[in-house]
């Protein structure tokens, strides 16, 4: 009579197999070189469908935002990295396609979403965040029972050194549980399926609190959207995706436009100015990797403000 034994095979899909099967399931296991498929007979992954960013000179360079794939635009602040934001809502709200803007920080202006042309109805808003600022003022109940703890001479303690360290510890606490919650309310986003266009806004989070995120976890995102119609695109302010992601588009202020600011910047510490009406700026976008893995290129445009015209 036959014994059953315990098969450790996951991909035979069986739970038992028997003494006369043995032999047969180790002739299977083994790698044969008829087996193995030449790469010149694997198939080709077809090039994903691009679709308008919403900025033409940016259409120009890139021929548009990937879908099924994972897009960084990175930037220093005041560098037009919101103006790619609302942009690429507002082309894909006016396609007709829902999208998911997950603040970090809460920055979205509503006034402003409306006017760059973003049909709120179909944006899912996903404000992380809202705990205390970590720049709130300490109680004083608070930091004299600190005082207290740390030293029984009010001569031998550093306030405003502690003052500091508190914030820190607090705005370091702070970044941590809104970068959290972003992954948390991406995962899920991703998982539920049916948004055309999805945005982790992290320009504001300080770029070692974004670096923690994992790459398995920029892997797993692309895995998951890799055929779907579904564009994830990631703002913020240094590339923190690496290989993962498919575009990855640096802005800048144009050297021209920085200088004039520096002159503007200058000449004010040494005597006051007449007020100036922002009207916009002059931007640099440059391609660093795409798909294709062509040289990178760059192009230039500019934003201007809706009183500007």
């Amino acid at each position: 009579m036959s014994s059953a034994v315990v098969s450790t095979s996951a991909a035979l899909g069986r739970p038992f197999a028997f003494d006369g099967e043995i032999s047969a399931i180790k002739k299977q296991s083994k790698i044969t070189p008829a087996s193995v498929i030449p790469a010149s007979r694997l198939e080709i992954r077809p090039a994903p469908e691009m679709v308008p960013s919403g900025i033409p000179a940016i259409d120009a360079l890139t021929g548009g935002l990937p879908r099924g794939c994972l897009t960084e635009i990175c930037g220093p602040a005041s560098s037009g990295r919101t103006t790619m934001l609302l942009a690429a809502l507002a082309a894909a709200t006016r396609r007709g396609e829902f999208c998911a803007l997950i603040d970090a920080s809460d920055a979205l202006d509503p006034q402003s979403a409306f006017a760059a042309g973003i049909e709120l109805d179909r944006l899912l808003w996903v404000r992380c965040g809202e705990e205390t600022q970590p720049g709130c003022p300490i109680s004083r109940t608070s930091f004299a029972r600190e005082v207290g703890k740390a030293s029984q001479s009010a001569f031998d303690f550093d306030r405003t050194r502690w003052k500091e360290n508190v914030i820190g510890e607090k705005a370091s606490r702070h970044s941590e549980h809104r970068l959290e919650q972003v992954l948390r309310a991406t995962d899920l986003l991703l998982e539920s399926g049916g948004f055309g266009l999805i945005v982790l806004d992290l320009s504001d989070l300080p770029p070692q609190a974004a670096r923690r995120v994992p790459l398995t976890t920029w892997f797993r995102y692309r895995r998951t959207i890799e055929h779907t119609p579904t564009i994830l695109l990631a703002i913020e302010q240094h590339p923190i995706a690496g290989s993962c992601s498919s575009l990855l588009l640096k802005l800048d202020l144009l050297k021209n436009e920085l200088l004039k600011n520096e002159a503007l910047h200058a000449t004010q510490i040494f005597r006051p100015t007449h007020a100036q009406l922002f009207t916009g700026l002059d931007i640099s976008a440059e391609l660093i990797s795409r798909l294709d893995r062509k040289p990178a290129r760059s192009v230039a445009f500019a934003t201007k403000t809706a009183w500007a015209g």
